[in-house]
């Protein structure tokens, strides 16, 4: 298994430093629209993960910070897609990286439905590979439709399926959905003084949003604020990039008034 973490960064260093860290899928290919969207406004810094099933969310975490060290960043937001919303957890509860804010974008704690997770990942475990391939294209031809307007999404389609041939992408993603069942950062959450703000698609079967906020607004008193994007779904940063860069611009902005 290839366990090497990449990072790119995008913009003005002295900027505000923006760390996205990818859902599911693990990498930087649905995120371009977004990445457009705050240019100019932040230092945008994002990753793909190793296609490992080894790592546990500390190996995420340690390693994400040796990495972000090494381009000499060491403090900044958070962006924690989906599953990147574990490992940032992870990042705010080690301290070594010091976050000034965090944000949720279909993000949560403990996932609604963590016990459904394992038997989810058994039953992809058994699909044929040429099942998943035909699933992967059959979402390249919906993405083209849904991203109609954004073109910098539409231009990493391909990328976005170049990724996912091959045993050790699937794999690797498997094993992600795994730990999702295993992770439980409440703790983390209900004791942490970062400042933490949520996104979501109002169509989010993936993550139901009222779950989530709901927990968060009874355990978290960090919680600054969270936004419900109309016409978003589960993909919140590209389904609705404006109003999600509209909306993290803003707080960051504020935290530094």
């Amino acid at each position: 298994m290839d366990d090497k973490l990449e990072l790119r960064s995008y913009g003005d260093p002295s900027l505000p430093v923006l760390v996205y860290l990818p859902g599911l899928h693990g990498d930087w290919t649905l995120i371009s629209g977004f990445r457009s969207a705050v240019a100019g406004r932040v230092h945008f810094v994002e990753m793909a993960y190793p296609r490992t099933v080894t790592w546990s969310l500390d190996d995420y975490a340690s390693t994400i910070e040796e990495e972000l060290s090494k381009l000499g960043i060491t403090r900044g937001w958070l962006l924690g897609e989906s599953f990147g919303s574990q490992p940032m957890w992870k990042l705010i509860a080690r301290e070594k990286f010091q976050a000034q804010g965090a944000v949720l974008a279909g993000g949560f704690v403990k996932h609604p439905f963590q016990w459904f997770m394992s038997p989810l990942e058994k039953l992809l475990r058994g699909v044929p590979s040429f099942v998943l391939v035909k699933m992967m294209f059959g979402y390249a031809r919906y993405a083209r439709m849904r991203y109609r307007r954004s073109p910098q999404t539409l231009a990493t389609l391909d990328e976005f399926l170049a990724r996912r041939r091959g045993h050790m992408d699937r794999e690797s993603a498997q094993y992600r959905l795994q730990m999702l069942g295993q992770n439980d950062l409440r703790q983390t959450a209900m004791t942490t003084r970062v400042p933490i703000f949520g996104l979501t698609g109002i169509l989010d079967p993936i993550v139901p949003w009222h779950p989530v906020r709901r927990w968060l607004k009874q355990n978290c008193p960090a919680l600054r604020d969270y936004k419900i994007i109309p016409r978003a779904d589960h993909n919140v940063l590209n389904t609705g990039m404006q109003e999600s860069a509209q909306w993290i611009l803003q707080w960051i902005q504020s935290a530094k008034t």
